[in-house]
């Protein structure tokens, strides 16, 4: 049997030829499911601010899988038992580990469902995918859960130095441009080892670790929080909220996604448990509902949501000023007041809750190495060493310091 057949190939700009093996993979691969996620930015509105971030959750996803057949091939080839189960099951569960992704990634991750994020989603789609394929990714699920018993499988998949992580951030990191956030993933892949059973970094590969976490601290900083890409996430949450308020006061508003309209107009809640109905309309969810419906209420005759949707439409953003403290209700009063008055100026006959659709306060916090949780190790002489007490630089402790950022989203015309 000629061999090119028992694979499919994978052009990708960020590893080059990725070689799949057909069978069970392969099959997830073409799933619907899973070929969803070319349909949703990585980014999310990522793209607003940096033009080329128009790469997909679905090339991330094969990125994904191909870092770990990388590190399991390495990790065999230093005597670590992997049987080809585990091998397959860890490749399965990188694959799947951000199938439950809603659209636009995370911008609308708390909008749709309440009490939720998209992890609960991914293993509640790999349990169906389970059921489908008569118990094929029962080892997979275990890892994803940490049910396994060996750890060092699940800490490929979820961890500080997970294969998620290092994908995410040479793939964001080449298609914005921003060089900084370069990482020496090849150099991370060849040092990793397994001792006592948990993943490893031997001496040599300390650099590319440090170069790894303040990439890490240097992508939030630059991409993940720009401004910019803050305040559009603010705006089209408001739209949502608009929405949403709207249909709790009875209006009839029109849809042209109607998965979309069931996850406005019902709120369901993942408390409890997340049912059949609720994976498969999400599951067929992708970007274009979201911009299908906001292109159909920039004409809508609420003035507040037409104008959201149009400014979102056409890139017409609030203004994201960063604060030195938590802002005090006095703060809060004033920019509320000038918010009304900018808004009757356009013509809206704003009150206080109208101006909580253009003006918001939030915070975010930020932790480029939780050396106390999650710690990475360095091997040192068969010693297995915290990676701040290896390095010899002090800015590792700095970097693992948790930091604060207030601020507040408002009109451009509003000036805090």
């Amino acid at each position: 049997m000629d061999k090119s057949t028992r694979y499919k190939i994978f052009n990708d700009p960020i590893h080059g030829f990725i070689t799949v093996p057909k069978g069970i993979i392969l099959k997830l691969i073409d799933h619907p499911y899973v070929q969803r996620l070319r349909r949703i930015r990585q980014l999310g509105l990522g793209y607003l601010v940096f033009p080329a971030a128009e790469h997909s959750r679905f090339s991330h996803a094969i990125g994904a899988l191909e870092l770990g057949q990388r590190v399991l091939n390495n990790l065999r080839e230093k005597d670590t038992t992997i049987s080809a189960k585990e091998f397959e099951g860890t490749l399965i569960a990188l694959l799947l580990h951000d199938v439950g992704h809603g659209p636009l990634s995370h911008t609308l991750e708390h909008s749709l469902i309440k009490n939720f994020n998209h992890e609960m989603m991914s293993l509640s789609i790999m349990k169906e995918l389970n059921k489908q394929y008569d118990g094929a990714l029962d080892t997979a699920i275990e890892i994803f859960t940490n049910q396994y018993p060996k750890k060092f499988l699940y800490q490929l998949v979820s961890s500080q130095l997970d294969l998620d992580r290092l994908d995410y951030l040479r793939r964001d990191s080449f298609f914005t441009g921003v060089s900084e956030g370069t990482v020496g993933i090849n150099r991370i892949l060849k040092t990793m080892r397994v001792f006592n059973g948990n993943i490893v970094i031997e001496k040599k590969g300390i650099y590319a670790i440090e170069n790894y976490i303040i990439a890490r601290r240097l992508m939030y900083m630059q991409v993940y929080l720009h401004k910019t890409v803050l305040s559009a996430d603010a705006l089209i949450r408001r739209v949502f909220k608009r929405v949403v308020d709207l249909i709790d006061d009875g209006i009839d508003l029109e849809f042209t996604s109607e998965n979309l309209e069931y996850f406005l107009k019902e709120q369901p809640s993942a408390k409890q448990r997340i049912t059949k109905k609720t994976i498969d309309l999400y599951a067929s969810m992708d970007d274009y509902d979201i911009y299908q419906n906001i292109k159909k209420w920039q004409f809508n005759a609420d003035p507040i949501l037409s104008d959201l949707s149009f400014r979102f439409l056409n890139r017409s953003l609030f203004r994201t000023t960063f604060l030195d403290t938590a802002p005090d209700n006095d703060f809060k009063k004033s920019l509320i007041i000038k918010t009304i008055k900018a808004l009757k100026k356009k013509g809206i006959d704003a009150n206080e809750d109208y101006a909580g659709y253009y003006l918001s306060f939030e915070r975010n916090l930020t932790e480029a190495y939780k050396y106390k949780n999650e710690s990475i190790w360095i091997l040192d002489d068969e010693n297995a060493i915290e990676f701040s007490k290896a390095a010899d630089t002090k800015n590792i402790m700095a970097l693992a310091e948790p930091v604060v950022r207030y601020f507040c989203v408002h009109l451009k015309e509003v000036t805090p």
